[in-house]
């Protein structure tokens, strides 16, 4: 197989702290020199959440604005993709950093639970997001955490909802919601290609251990992968992973094992049909 792979590092997300891992980047100088050797390590999209100074989570405009900034200034050419998911707001608190026009954003189509809470994301909010995206031109990534997201957002792309081909992402392994299951990610990638075509771009993550598992899925079967300490602080049961770089040079090295290039940023840009970088 040729198809070249696409890795997004999900770099910090809402939840790991510095306690978790040291190798955590929470500020933004931390995230921008994090991302950097992530993108030299491979990774072509970086998913971007913004924290407070005592690490909690925020949508807060202008932090993302000047992570955003410092991205492109020192990872030219990469994908950056802006979190609109609800640990860091509510409401169209989430939406804030739209306007920045990031080449993507994250978007939940349903609500799921989580470990310890439901993750809401009621029909209004959602088609308020998407319409935010389209009026911006930034494309969506599709968070499915359940099938019926899947086919709600085949529903919102029939509608006009959602520009262009979805970008879907099957997310596995959060507590209280998908586990890590081949037969369920099998029909889950059956269901988007009767959907959306057999030469459609998809991803998948999977949160902790599971997120080998799901590199190894995705890559074998012409997908693309998500890797990161969002998702994941340790390279395995006994060690913490010492960076996003790390990850993110596993996840080539499973790229290799089926013999799949990783793509470079003008790859990734063209097969998600983005915009040319500025």
């Amino acid at each position: 197989m040729t198809k070249p792979c696409i890795i997004c590092v999900a770099i910090t997300g809402s939840v790991p702290t510095k306690a978790d891992n040291p190798a955590v980047p929470v500020t933004i100088s931390e995230q921008v020199e994090s991302t950097q050797a992530a993108f030299e390590a491979g990774a072509t999209i970086a998913h971007c959440h913004v924290r407070n100074d005592d690490e909690t989570p925020t949508s807060d405009p202008d932090k993302f604005a000047a992570l955003k900034e410092g991205l492109e200034k020192h990872c030219p050419g990469m994908i950056v993709q802006l979190s609109t998911g609800g640990r860091s707001g509510a409401g169209q608190a989430r939406g804030g950093m739209l306007p920045l026009r990031p080449d993507m954003a994250s978007l939940s189509v349903g609500s799921n639970n989580f470990p310890s809470r439901v993750y809401e994301n009621p029909p209004d909010l959602v088609d308020w997001l998407a319409a935010e995206m389209i009026t911006h031109d930034v494309k969506p990534e599709i968070e499915a955490f359940d099938l019926s997201h899947i086919l709600k957002a085949a529903e919102m792309h029939k509608k006009g909802q959602i520009k262009d081909t979805p970008y879907i992402q099957f997310v596995m392994g959060v507590k209280n919601a998908m586990p890590a299951d081949r037969e369920v990610f099998d029909f889950y990638l059956k269901t988007v290609k009767r959907l959306f075509g057999e030469d459609v771009a998809w991803c998948a993550a999977g949160i902790g251990a599971n997120q080998s598992v799901l590199n190894d899925w995705a890559i074998s079967n012409g997908g693309h992968a998500r890797t990161g300490l969002e998702d994941n602080v340790r390279l395995d049961r006994n060690t913490l992973a010492p960076s996003n770089a790390a990850l993110v040079k596993r996840t080539a090295e499973i790229c290799e094992k089926y013999e799949r290039p990783v793509a470079t940023w003008q790859e990734a840009r063209k097969l998600l049909g983005l915009r040319t970088a500025a």
